[in-house]
């Protein structure tokens, strides 16, 4: 039972867990809706915002573009004026040209006739016919003059005119690009709205989803206790193993990790083998999660270093943390979440994504498998190589080895064999002495005789004598 005070008449009662949690959640859809309201309102004056801008650049950019076609129907008017004007005032000043040519001839001709009437009777015919086809050749400039007057109004019509034309087909471009501009932003106007109303209507589907899956969590959550929950998740990753195993697990290995020897284990240990015995990929598991009135909150930061440790322990390649924990961390509900800048090949999912983690790392692993291949194939050759070098340098140390030992012993030989001459050498010498001895013994034998024994004895003498 938990105890509330009425925040009016500040009056504690009682009330039981079901109704508390309807209390809590009649307060978080009343803050959902009122902050769903808020940015639906905010998104829709971003909206309009955004089409009354669009609006007005359209507006403006037409306005300018209309302004430039203006100045330039001015401009083209105002050159057209001049040329009138000029025109006109060059057939103008060719006819007063004209006509004070012709006064002038007049008047010489009136004079020439008061003065010498005779010379002018005389020359009359010629003066008529000289004056008629001067008279003749003025009429002619001014009819080409008038032709050009005309050719050059005519010019100036048609130039008008094609001008005219040219400026009402930009016109009428122009009002037919702000039809279709009017029309792509009553088509985008419309195609925003659906889009809008689409996100919302998903949006409610999906807050409708989640309201319902938090409900049934919360309903199912506090059926269990604490180390029912965490068998619980464990049994599901199992079971949800266990019914692709057939089809897309064959030769793989998920089982409990029951070797504690090196002090802890893991929950799950995932192995994979290809058809020649080579390991693919290996994965240890280590599934957490909590009652939601558990008293004392534990983080996904604290089972990393455990993990690392059976990961490694168990020679494992990667190290994945199926939790529950942390169910308000964004950054856990995002997705598959890398953490392997804290540990080396750790992972952190939630229960739906366990399935996607074990089939991202299984084919990125089947992908590495050639590589692995080669790296085999070049390794047994290494090892090959290895093994004759290592017979080429047994038989070079034995061969080595003897070598050395008979040259020590043929050494000692020609030592000994050297003592021996060195023996034979000195018995020889004495040899050699014990003749030159007895020689000389002899040489003192032979020179042996009775005078000269008895030189200097007369008794001996005496005897030998007698």
């Amino acid at each position: 039972m938990n105890e509330i005070i009425c925040p009016n008449c500040k009056k504690a009662f009682k009330i039981d867990e079901s109704g508390y949690a309807d209390m809590l959640k009649q307060v978080r859809d009343h803050q959902f809706k009122e902050e769903l309201a808020n940015r639906l309102a905010l998104a829709q004056k971003e909206k309009d915002s955004a089409v009354k801008l669009a609006e007005a650049k359209i507006q403006n950019t037409l306005q300018e573009e209309l302004a430039e076609k203006e100045t330039e129907i001015v401009k083209m008017k105002s050159k057209i004026d001049n040329v009138k004007t000029e025109i006109r005032l060059e057939v103008s000043q060719a006819v007063e040209k004209i006509e004070k040519e012709r006064d002038k001839l007049i008047y010489d001709l009136a004079i020439r006739e008061s003065e010498k009437e005779s010379a002018i009777q005389l020359a009359k015919a010629k003066v008529q016919n000289t004056l008629q086809l001067e008279l003749a050749e003025k009429d002619t400039k001014i009819l080409e003059m008038n032709s050009k007057l005309v050719n050059a109004q005519t010019e100036s019509k048609l130039e008008i005119s094609e001008v005219t034309k040219k400026i009402e087909k930009e016109r009428d471009d122009l009002i037919n690009d702000l039809r279709l501009k009017e029309t792509e932003k009553e088509l985008l106007k419309k195609s925003i709205n659906e889009q809008f109303a689409q996100k919302l209507i998903a949006k409610d589907q999906t807050i409708r989803m989640k309201d319902d899956e938090i409900d049934r969590l919360k309903d199912f959550k506090q059926k269990l206790s604490t180390k029912m929950v965490g068998e619980t998740l464990e049994q599901h990753c199992e079971v949800e193993f266990n019914r692709l195993r057939a089809t897309a697990f064959q030769n793989a290995y998920f089982e409990k990790d029951n070797d504690s020897k090196g002090g802890s284990k893991g929950d799950y240990i995932y192995k994979e083998m290809d058809e020649d015995g080579n390991e693919i990929i290996s994965i240890m598991f280590e599934m957490k999660n909590e009652n939601d009135e558990t008293a004392t909150k534990k983080r996904n930061e604290d089972f990393f270093t455990k993990l690392d440790k059976d990961r490694k322990d168990k020679s494992c390649e990667y190290a994945v943390l199926v939790s529950l924990l942390e169910s308000e961390n964004e950054f856990y509900n995002t997705g598959i979440v890398d953490v392997s800048h804290k540990f080396e090949k750790m992972y952190v999912v939630r229960p739906q994504f366990f399935i996607t983690v074990i089939t991202l790392l299984r084919n990125a692993a089947m992908n590495s498998m050639e590589y692995k291949r080669e790296l085999n194939l070049m390794r047994n050759q290494n090892v090959d190589i290895t093994n004759f070098e290592e017979k080429i340098n047994a038989f070079k140390n034995g061969f080595a080895k003897n070598y050395d030992l008979a040259s020590r012993k043929f050494k000692t030989a020609i030592d000994e064999i050297d003592k021996t001459i060195m023996h034979l050498q000195k018995t020889k010498d004495a040899l050699l002495s014990s003749e030159n001895n007895l020689r000389l013994a002899n040489n003192k034998a032979e020179d042996l005789t009775i005078k000269k024994l008895t030189r200097g004895n007369p008794t001996m003498k005496a005897k030998f004598e007698g």
